[in-house]
């Protein structure tokens, strides 16, 4: 995985990876990183879970993942996602 990250520095110096995606890909992007599900995430977005799949997969290939882990551990490197939001009093 640390290869990966080295590769996605030294691929576009100028503009992160998750830069190169539409909004709706960002928000796909960190839903899964944080967990959910496709079917959560459709829910979440009022979308069906086939046109989340796909920005699944354009959001993977644009950022030149593999798989969910490896999107997990860009969004965590990158600190795109508070796992621990602040509880409000």
């Amino acid at each position: 995985m640390a290869e990966a990250l080295a590769n996605y520095v030294s691929i576009d110096t100028e503009r992160m990876p998750n830069e190169k995606l539409s909004d709706r890909e960002f928000q796909t992007l960190c839903m899964l990183a944080s967990g959910k599900r496709l079917t959560d995430i459709a829910l979440a977005l009022s979308l069906s879970v086939k046109t989340v799949s796909v920005y699944r997969a354009r959001l993977l290939d644009k950022m030149k993942l593999a798989n969910n882990a490896e999107l997990t551990f860009y969004v965590m490197s990158n600190r795109l996602v508070d796992m621990n939001p602040a509880i409000a009093g």
